[in-house]
């Protein structure tokens, strides 16, 4: 895939509208386009086939990518990285993914992107203590990664360290972490009800309201 190329389609594309409310709904924060998830997706579908045919990450088109401005750019990147997962590595961690991770940052690339490196530590048992290290960091966006990496492991859930994560965010005041710790928690429910409610109950004085009732939704 030719960066060029990339841009060339999201422009061909672009709604000033629909960027206009997208923008808005992310507290402008970033610039759009103003393109839909399954168009965006669409224009680039057959180059992440390819991409993941020859087994070959291109760093620097991700990289070029990420710069851009423009929100669909970043989301571009996470497209890319979940589709070749299989040829992460935890190196890629430092060398790559943790400068995506510490820019641009709010929960919409956040989110993909702890599902990027929890894949990673699938394979690698080294991500482990990385997101007890992430747990506690000053920046609230590794500690959410942290807090959600493992989501939809289900039976393969690590708990010692899920515990750990949390327990490491407790009495927190920030919402952003409190509704990780709650949406990791009523993921888990869904695999083991008892090791959740029985969690919440441990550590009820620690865990926010909005902890709790997210993560009660399926008790």
């Amino acid at each position: 895939m030719i960066y060029q190329e990339l841009i060339h389609q999201f422009e061909q594309q672009a709604n000033s509208e629909r960027a206009i409310q997208m923008s808005k709904y992310m507290r402008h924060q970033f610039k759009f386009y103003g393109i839909q998830t399954p168009i965006r997706k669409k224009i680039y579908q057959s180059d992440l086939k390819e991409a993941k045919k020859n087994k070959i990450i291109d760093w620097q088109l991700l990289q070029t990518a990420f710069e851009n401005p423009h929100r669909e750019c970043q989301y571009f990147v996470i497209d890319y990285l979940a589709r070749l997962q299989a040829y992460l590595k935890y190196e890629d961690i430092d060398s790559y993914l943790f400068y995506f991770v510490k820019h641009k940052q709010w929960w919409d690339t956040i989110d993909g992107f702890d599902r990027v490196i929890g894949n990673i530590g699938l394979k690698d048992s080294r991500v482990d203590q990385l997101m007890l290290s992430w747990s506690l960091a000053d920046d609230i966006w590794l500690r959410r990664i942290a807090i959600d990496h493992q989501l939809l492991r289900k039976e393969r859930t690590n708990t010692d360290l899920l515990s750990q994560i949390i327990i490491n965010n407790l009495n927190q005041t920030e919402f952003f972490i409190n509704k990780a710790i709650g949406w990791s928690l009523r993921e888990y429910s869904k695999t083991d009800k008892a090791w959740v409610r029985n969690f919440i109950i441990q550590n009820t004085l620690g865990l926010s309201k909005l902890s709790i009732r997210e993560a009660s939704k399926y008790l």
